[in-house]
């Protein structure tokens, strides 16, 4: 007898390989028609890095496995002088299928992970890099190339999630305004894909301390999106101003009473308390205040803002776990959310899918240990950019993967069901299908090698140093600003001294008079 509800299964199950493969030679077929010049060699190197058993450790290596048929010439020139189209590249990932929350909420994370080059002096475009974990434990800042990931996080604990951009850091760049402007692309990249419609619940972007979440909300706020990151425990944030009485004169007041996150007593009573028992933290209880924002100031980037400056709202959660792993005494998280009237389903929400951002991390370290970004020792930013793209394309080909290949496991490994291997493990048989997907490089051509440089001959065109840092600096004061801009401004209104009434003195240029009420 032959039974119907396995046969069903089977079936099933051969029909989503047959979609897997699909969709994953569709995508290699895309990725090389955005290879523009040197397409061939920069095909086969991502090939070899599919391909190849182990981390990689240099570049040359890559050119023994036998998916890569050219030379090391091939290699080091497809990177020098190759050439990719990002922005199609771009769009062919985001219109692979795309992770989603439970509740089919896309929940996208913002961060940013350094290729550090301490000994490149040649190279330019190097900044300060943040980095932790050396020296003791402690923070040091240490020149390389800063790279701003976008990726889509999947529910539960895993370390897949789907890179969907990175963009690089450069000298002159603000990283609030070039993190809004590539978050901006990516979500309208999104629609523009499919993935997000009008009645669809909206996308949740989830970013760490390090970024400037008020900001981000402002910029991004005629977006279908909802910002989420974790504050410092030394800000002083501002309530609502209260309501006003019958008979009160005068203007209102724009903030309430300020609530310091390091002072309790500061702290009104809170409007949410949420407690959830989870399996790895104990009991975790998050209260939250509805309507806190920041009391911003005409400093930094607020300097050349237009009118009054801008009251943005939206909910404070502090989350205090029971106990974390390896710690009995946590210390408690603080959360900001642009969802300015949240609920307990929003709270929950929130803080849960906080603790998915950490997914990232995995990424950053698979990309870095197993399928080495940061081992070339590339000296243009460039080529950087170019191996960076290569190395999210062969993520992108073991994500569409995951579900084809088989569990390869070493014999101190515990077997993991089908659908649930890590991306390394992935990799491991990612060999078995790479004859069965499209392969359009062409054959190598036989060629001689080149003369090369002269023996006993010198080097007479060094290649020129460059400078660590920023090559900008943002005035953070008024009077910072008048300095750069060669302007006077007025300390209260902020406007400028030759234009301001109540200045006192007389305009160096003709401009039109203003009405004595903006001082």
């Amino acid at each position: 007898m032959i039974d119907t509800k396995a046969v069903r299964v089977i079936v099933l199950d051969d029909a989503r390989r047959v979609e897997a493969m699909r969709v994953l030679s569709t995508f290699r077929t895309d990725f090389y028609r955005c290879l523009t010049a040197r397409a061939d060699a920069l095909f086969e190197v991502t090939d070899a890095l599919l391909c190849t058993d182990g981390p990689v450790k240099s570049l040359v290596d890559l050119v023994l496995a036998p998916e890569h048929r050219r030379g090391h010439g091939a290699l080091y020139d497809g990177l020098s002088s190759g050439r990719v189209d990002v922005d199609r590249l771009r769009r062919a990932v985001a219109g692979l299928p795309i992770p989603r929350a439970a509740d089919g909420r896309i929940v996208l994370a913002v961060d940013v992970s350094p290729w550090l080059r301490s000994d490149a002096a040649t190279s330019p475009d190097r900044l300060f890099c943040h980095v932790y974990g050396r020296a003791k434990n402690q923070s040091q800042l240490i020149p390389g190339w800063p790279y701003s990931f976008v990726a889509a996080l999947e529910t539960g604990r895993t370390s897949w999630t789907a890179v969907l951009d990175a963009v690089r850091l450069g000298p002159a760049d603000d990283v609030a305004a070039l993190t809004a402007q590539q978050l901006r692309q990516v979500v309208e990249r999104l629609i523009t894909a499919g993935h997000h419609t009008g009645g669809d619940p909206r996308i949740l972007i989830i970013c760490d301390a390090g970024y400037d979440i008020p900001r981000l909300a402002f910029l991004l706020a005629d977006l279908p999106v909802d910002l989420l990151g974790r504050l410092r425990s030394d800000r002083v944030l501002a309530l609502p101003p209260p309501q006003r009485r019958p008979g009160d004169t005068g203007r209102p007041p724009k903030h309430g009473p300020e609530l310091a996150l390091a002072e309790p007593d500061t702290w009104p009573p809170a409007q949410f308390t949420t407690t959830t028992m989870t399996s790895r933290y104990g009991t975790a209880t998050a209260t939250a205040w509805n309507r806190v924002h920041p009391r911003l100031t005409r400093r930094t980037c607020w300097l050349d803002h237009d009118g009054d400056l801008p009251i943005i709202e939206g909910t404070l959660i502090r989350l205090q776990v029971q106990h974390l792993p390896g710690d009995r005494h946590p210390k408690p998280v603080w959360l900001w959310t642009s969802i300015t009237t949240a609920t307990t389903i929003d709270i929950d929400r929130s803080w849960q899918s906080y603790l998915r951002r950490f997914d990232l991390e995995h990424t950053f370290r698979l990309l870095k240990q197993t399928l080495g970004w940061t081992r070339p020792r590339i000296r243009t930013p460039q080529a950087a950019d170019r191996w960076t793209w290569l190395i999210i394309s062969c993520h992108t080909q073991l994500r569409l993967a995951r579900h084809l290949t088989d569990d390869l496991r070493r014999p101190w490994e515990r077997p993991t069901p089908p659908g649930r291997l890590t991306p390394a493990r992935v990799r491991r048989g990612f060999r078995h299908i790479h004859p069965k997907t499209t392969h359009p490089a062409a054959a190598p051509k036989p060629a001689k090698a080149g003369p090369g440089r002269p023996p006993g001959s010198k080097n007479r065109q060094p290649a020129p140093r460059y400078d660590v840092g920023k090559t900008i600096k943002r005035a953070e004061t008024i009077t910072a600003h008048r300095k750069q801009t060669g302007g006077m401004v007025h300390p209260r209104c902020a406007t400028a001294v030759s234009t301001c009434p109540r200045s006192g003195l007389v305009p160096t240029r003709r401009t039109p008079p203003m009405p004595s009420g903006n001082c």
